[in-house]
């Protein structure tokens, strides 16, 4: 781009090629790093781009003008002068780094750095877009932080020109770098990349091979039962049984063997009443017409609400996953169940080990399918690619089971009703979707970490449900807006209190309050702690001690006029009963045959009083004892032993 001799313009470009020159002391060797600040330039670029306009452009716009022209002149001179390969290309990478700084000031298009780089990555080659993506990659903080808004657009224009470019069989890498510099450089809630009219990618188009002999054609609408076409010469039949799929095959015209007339077709039925253990196994010629059919549906689910599309729909599908899963139980039984076709690789392969199956599972994507019927077999052979169809029909019969009364309930208040839709699953085929659901699940957990890439899909397929409810409300903001400094000083003044140490309590919670050991009481009285060490509170009470409150109970009993205060009263009596029997049981066991029940506990109060022989008798006793104090063990007057009365034993003394 030319000047045209305008002098600001010059001067700009003298200005920035002067500015090219310092950061050669910087990166001598070249390269994309370091990234460049205004540090690096010895002062303020602002200040420097100001000076060497001159004050001449007053206006904001002849300014950006003059500026982009100069960078464009500088831009065009170093991409015709060298090649990306060459050190001397980092000068690019600094005049990307300049009009950054400019833009962010802003002195220039807050656009003008990424139409120089859609306009670089539209001269290199594919490989020099890769070399390109490492300096996106490198400042993709920097260049997104200011003006997004200005920069958006620029960014989605140069990412899918980009793309179309790109093979993605050939160069998967390269799109996936492009795809996550998108996702990182966009915000969460960007409406950019929403499909927000629910639009299906029809253009997808699965085209297969028409099997000589065998070919099944299935009509463009994919509804109603399968036709097949017979070779001219043989005959054709048509079979339809309800609730069943019959497959005719080529009749002993096209297999070359003479056959029975009531052999002349070979058929494949599922019945979804019969026992699924006594249904035989698929036959591959008949399941390769009706197995790349289901790519329709995938493509476009909303055919699915017709009746005849669906039922052919169920049909395919559970022929499919009935071949699958007799595959697997043959590789199980012949110890062969790998990923990507174990048997047949190179000697060298095998000898990796577990490193090359993981590697071959990371590495088995393609970006289409490869439908030829000789590699039919192969394929459904292959486990990667088994699961991969399984994960579409997971895909697909979570989007049937979001149209159930309950999952609709859940989305009847959403805005956005072009992604509603008015078809209601049926309770059969409900059922049907909930019991295939369950089956698909059960089949991706097995084989090599089965669970990881089971637990892997369902954690997509859970937060994609998720997306969907938020696409359905119109994609509303997720950015949460900033808290005010109000709240957050308040919330940090709350958080340093709850973490602070707490001091104890002088009185704890719960605890009582014990000042009334402090106080000293009346004169001549005990108090505080006196009154806690009187032998009432720790001695056991006498037999007698009870009598007089008994008596107090059953006066008051007989005065009571109410059932409550009477009722009070007998629960008190009845307590003080049962002390005073339990202490007279230590000491006057023998009196409890002389107790009536009803007539009180008088006989416990006041023992028969002794006979006078019996005074002379424990006189002597008391006597002897004296003198021999050692027989004392031997005597013991109503001793109690383990709740037995013993009479007293006499000495050898009163014998004699």
């Amino acid at each position: 781009m030319s000047s045209a001799g305008i002098a600001s313009v010059d001067r700009l470009t003298t200005s920035l090629r002067k500015l090219l020159e310092r950061p050669n002391e910087l990166k001598p060797d070249g390269g994309i790093e370091p990234a460049l600040t205004s540090t690096n330039f010895g002062g303020d670029v602002e200040t420097i781009i100001r000076r060497a306009e001159g004050g001449i452009t007053a206006n904001a716009q002849d300014h950006y003008a003059a500026l982009e022209t100069a960078c464009r002149n500088i831009f065009y001179d170093l991409l015709a002068s060298t090649s990306i390969e060459e050190t001397s290309f980092s000068q690019i990478w600094n005049l990307l780094d300049i009009v950054s700084l400019l833009s962010d000031i802003p002195l220039c298009e807050p656009g003008l750095v990424f139409w120089l780089v859609e306009e670089l990555l539209d001269s290199q080659t594919i490989d020099g877009c890769r070399v390109v993506f490492d300096y996106l990659d490198s400042r993709r903080e920097r260049l997104t932080a200011k003006h997004f808004k200005q920069k958006q657009l620029i960014i989605l224009r140069a990412c899918n020109e980009l793309l179309r470019r790109l093979s993605r069989a050939e160069d998967t890498v390269l799109c996936g770098r492009v795809f996550i510099f998108m996702f990182q450089s966009f915000p969460l809630g960007d409406r950019s990349s929403v499909n927000l009219r629910g639009e299906y990618h029809v253009e997808n188009v699965t085209v297969f091979d028409k099997v000589p002999g065998k070919q099944a054609i299935i009509s463009d609408s994919f509804d109603g039962a399968m036709d097949v076409d017979q070779a001219p010469d043989a005959t054709r039949k048509e079979e339809t049984v309800s609730g069943d799929l019959t497959v005719v095959a080529a009749s002993e015209a096209q297999s070359g063997t003479p056959q029975p007339p009531d052999n002349t077709a070979k058929t494949v039925k599922f019945d979804a009443q019969e026992d699924k253990l006594q249904e035989p196994e698929p036959d591959t010629e008949a399941l390769y017409p009706v197995f790349w059919s289901l790519q329709d549906v995938f493509s476009q689910p909303t055919r699915l609400f017709e009746t005849s599309t669906f039922e052919s729909f169920k049909t395919g599908l559970d022929l499919t996953f009935r071949k699958f899963k007799a595959v697997q139980q043959h590789q199980q039984s012949r110890g062969t169940s790998k990923l990507p076709s174990a048997a047949h690789r190179p000697l060298k392969r095998k000898r990796a080990g577990a490193e090359s199956d993981q590697q071959d599972l990371a590495g088995s994507f393609n970006p289409r399918y490869l439908t030829s019927r000789d590699l039919f077999d192969l394929e459904i052979s292959d486990l990667a690619f088994r699961r991969h169809i399984l994960v579409q029909g997971l895909i697909l019969v979570d989007f049937l089971l979001s149209l159930t009364p309950k999952a609709k309930k859940k989305l009847e208040n959403t805005s956005n009703k072009s992604v509603l839709y008015n078809y209601t699953l049926p309770e059969e085929e409900f059922k049907w979707a909930t019991a295939m659901r369950a089956e698909i699940a059960t089949y991706l957990q097995q084989g090599q970490e089965g669970k990881f890439y089971y637990r892997m899909v369902d954690t997509v397929l859970s937060r994609d449900k998720n997306w969907v409810h938020w696409k359905a409300e119109g994609c509303p903001l997720i950015k949460q807006p900033p808290i005010a400094s109000e709240s957050f000083i308040e919330s940090q003044k709350g958080a340093q209190k709850t973490s602070a140490p707490k001091r104890i309590r002088p009185t704890p919670m719960g605890s009582l309050n014990l000042n009334f050991l402090l106080n000293t009481g009346d004169e001549g009285q005990a108090h505080g702690l006196e009154i806690l060490k009187k032998p009432a509170r720790y001695t056991l009470p006498k037999v007698e001690d009870f009598k007089a409150p008994i008596m107090e109970d059953e006066f008051d009993l007989d005065m009571a006029k109410t059932e409550a205060e009477k009722e009070s009263i007998a629960v008190a009596k009845a307590s003080k009963m049962w002390r005073t029997l339990r202490i007279a049981s230590k000491n006057r066991l023998n009196l409890f045959d002389k107790l009536d029940d009803g007539n009180g506990l008088g006989p416990l109060f006041d023992p028969p009083p002794a006979s006078k022989g019996d005074d002379a008798d424990q006189a002597k006793r008391e006597g002897v004892e004296g003198e021999r104090p050692a027989e004392k063990e031997n005597m013991g007057v109503n001793e109690v032993q383990d709740g037995v009365t013993t009479e007293p034993v006499p000495s050898a003394i009163e014998v004699t």
